[in-house]
Parts: structure tokens; sequence; C-alpha cells
């Protein structure tokens, strides 16, 4: 560790014209012979909507003695991180009336996070319930510089009634800070970059940092000078290597902005394939998360109906078609490979965390990502046996390497409801739970 007398705050920043760059943990941030900070936890909330192929996902064996399904085959080199977590329901997803009946694809995003039932509406008097990463930003989010973060992947576009009676409210967002308040979603990489770093205090300066092909990184070299000259060697060396980073980053948002001709200043969406932008929003959450610029996100990989075709799958079918399989072996064979896919688009990020150093070890084992769905068979629409794993240690909450086994009708509330007392949130109900889960 570099000794000095002095040390630089944790929540420091290099400045430049719009830009504020949050930098990562440093050595330089611990005063001389003090502890370091407490460890602080993030979490990620990762949806699909469709469900997942049946037989493909469960895996074989139960507690520590147990291997991963063809589905979650893309985990295996990250097995001790994962918890997957079978047999939990989302019964306020179905239908509690007959006028719901044909509902399912309006309520699931909304239910996912929540546990909560929709109201049946058209007009502005929806009515859902809070998410559990609302519930964890309030707890520990309120210390960063965004509270939470949401992403999506797909155009959620759609305003007013998105079918059989249901808002769109409930379609565009898994995230609500409220019974009756839905967080938007963002999808273009470029806006989400300027929110978390910068990117000109003015119309004119952007501009004119693009027409001159510039980095925001270009703005704070004076300050990043200052700041180096009281650094160690190993803080240098992280500085260095979170700046490539950044960078980077903003190169690759750069190169996706010139090849899909959108000349827009501001363009509210950039077409791009979803391997290259999936991974885009990844790589942005884990620089969010190293800096401690957010330390709760939420990102919809997908959309209900989408018809999202994904090409690296091996797969030429549309998502939600596919998912309508009518239990014919081929398209179900095909749907599993969708949803293999979409695991390991998933362990991309994890192995970023897990490669992003953190204290003595890694932001994988500093953070908890919940992956999953809020439908299980989707051919029927039903909401039983969902597809859900935990990654990742949570400094120390979560122990991985782990298939749990529910009794049949087990709410994934109670899921939701233990990680929230994990964190040491003071509640003992969340949506329809019925309990709290040994996870």
């Amino acid at each position: 560790m570099f000794i000095s007398k002095k040390s630089i705050a944790r929540r420091t920043f290099l400045r430049g014209a719009g830009t504020g760059i949050a930098l990562p943990l440093l050595d330089a941030m611990v005063p001389a012979f003090a502890a370091g900070p407490a460890p602080v936890t993030r979490y990620s909330f990762l949806h699909v909507p469709h469900g997942a192929s049946p037989g493909y996902w469960t895996p074989e064996g139960n507690g520590r003695e147990w291997s991963l399904s063809p589905i979650l085959a893309p985990l295996g080199d990250l097995k001790n991180y994962v918890t997957v977590v079978s047999d939990t329901d989302h019964a306020m997803a179905g239908s509690l009336s007959p006028e719901e009946s044909a509902g399912d694809h309006s309520r699931t995003a909304a239910v996912f996070l929540s546990a909560a039932h929709p109201k049946r509406t058209e007009g502005q008097d929806i009515h859902a319930g809070i998410t559990i990463d609302q519930l964890v930003a309030k707890k520990i989010g309120q210390e960063s510089p965004l509270p939470s973060l949401e992403l999506c992947i797909e155009d959620v576009g759609s305003l007013g009634v998105c079918g059989v009676g249901y808002s769109c409210a409930y379609t565009n967002t898994i995230s609500w800070s409220s019974a009756s308040s839905p967080l938007p979603m963002e999808r273009n990489p470029q806006v989400i970059f300027e929110r978390l770093f910068g990117d000109g205090a003015t119309p004119e300066e952007r501009a004119a940092r693009k027409n001159e092909d510039k980095s925001i990184l270009d703005s704070v070299i004076q300050d990043m000078g200052r700041l180096k000259r009281n650094l160690g060697p190993s803080d240098l060396a992280r500085i260095d290597d979170y700046l490539t980073d950044v960078r980077e980053i903003e190169r690759r948002i750069d190169l996706a902005q010139r090849s899909t001709q959108i000349d827009a200043e501001r363009p509210e969406q950039a077409e791009m394939p979803f391997d290259q932008h999936v991974k885009l929003l990844f790589d942005l959450q884990t620089l969010a998360f190293k800096a401690d610029i957010t330390r709760v996100s939420t990102m919809m990989l997908s959309r209900d109906l989408s018809a999202m075709v994904y090409p690296e799958s091996g797969v030429p079918d549309a998502y939600h078609a596919l998912s309508h399989h009518q239990q014919d072996p081929v398209r179900m064979e095909r749907y599993h490979k969708i949803n293999r896919y979409h695991v390991a688009v998933v362990s991309y990020f994890l192995n970023r965390l897990r490669a992003t150093p953190e204290g003595d070890g890694n932001l994988l084992d500093s953070s908890v990502v919940l992956f999953g769905s809020p439908m299980g068979n989707s051919n029927l629409h039903d909401h039983l046996s969902l597809p859900v794993f935990v990654a990742g240690g949570g400094n120390g909450l979560y122990e991985g390497n782990r298939h749990i086994r529910n009794p049949k009708g087990t709410p994934m509330a109670n899921l939701l409801l233990a990680m929230a007392q994990k964190e040491g949130i003071e509640i003992d109900r969340f949506g329809d739970s019925t309990g709290v889960m040994s996870v």
C-alpha cells in the first residue's frame, strides 16, 4: 500500500467541461494505517420474459451435489458463484379474474421483482408494487451518485394500452419505486455513458468533441495530472486500467453510433446487433459498479412478445414465436438454444465482474446478480417453476455452488424477501411471500 500522511476522498472525481469521472477505490483513499472502508454490495437484476424450454433448465441433483443443466452449461467455470433456485412461482402474474385471462404478457414484467398483482387499467391509475431493486436502492444507493440504474435492450416505445386493458407502464419496465411509480428504462449506450460520466456541459461542447474525434478523457487531462502526483505505483496502474476501460467503451459506443448512421445529437435509440448491444450495457454496469457510481441496476434483456432473432444462438426463429413450441421436440430444442444463449451473455457479465479487482477479491465477490423470468412454461403462459439463479458472493452473504429445491407452490417472493433481509432491510413480508427462503 502507498503510505502517505494524506488521503484523497472516496468521492473523488476527475473534472472537465461537463464531465465528472468517478474513480475506483484506491489505496490512497484509505488514510495511512487506517482500516479500509466497509465492503459495499452491488446488485444487478436481469430479466427475460418467456421462461425456459421444459426439461432443459432444471439441474440434476440438489444442495451441493448437482450438475449444470444444458441451458446453464455456459456457467461452468462460474459454478462456485451460482445458486440455482428451483420450484418457485409468481402467482401474482396470473389472472385473478375472468377478464384478466388473456393478460399474462401485459403483467409479467411488473410482477418479476415486485411479486404484486398489477391492477388492470388503461388509465393513469396504475398500481403494482415497489420492486426489490428499489428497496435495496433506498437502503444502500443513496450514498452513490446514481441510486439505481435502469437499462433495457429492446425499444419499449409503446405508450397507452399494451393489450387486453393493461397500460404499457406494466410492460415497459421491471423497476418500480412505489406501487404507482414505474421507472423508465434506458437502452441507448451513449445516453447511459453520459449519465455515468458526463459528455460536455452544452450541446455545442458535445458536438465539438465529436467533430474533433476527442475523448471525454481529453477534458480531464489537467485534473488527472494533479491527481497522479499523489498516487503510488499500484494506484497509478489501477487508474490507468480503469481509464483505458472508459476510453474503450467510449470508442465502441462511437463506432456503434457511426455504423448505425444516426446523426442526431442525442438519439433516442441506436439499433445494433444484440450481442454488441448487451455487452456494451454489461460493461457500462461493470464500470458503474467499479467506480461506485451506482450500487443497484436492473436490466431487461428482452420484453414480452419480443420478435428478436439471435443469430449468435444459431437459431433463425423469432424469440416469442418459438416460445410457443407446442411441445414440438424440434422447436423445444431450438428454444433451449436461445435460453442457453441468454445465459451465455449473462456469463459474460459475471466474468467481467470476476475479472475486476475489488479489495482483496473481485467485483463478483462483492455483487449479487439475480437472473430469471416471471414465466415458467411459456407455451402454457404459466408462472410455475420459474427459471431463476443467483450469482455472486454478496460480500460473504451468498455461498454459491448450490441447487435449492423448494416445495411446490413456493412463491418467488420468498427469495426476494430473503435477499432484502440479507441486506439488512427490516421487512417481514414482500409481495405474496409466505416465509423467508434459506439461500
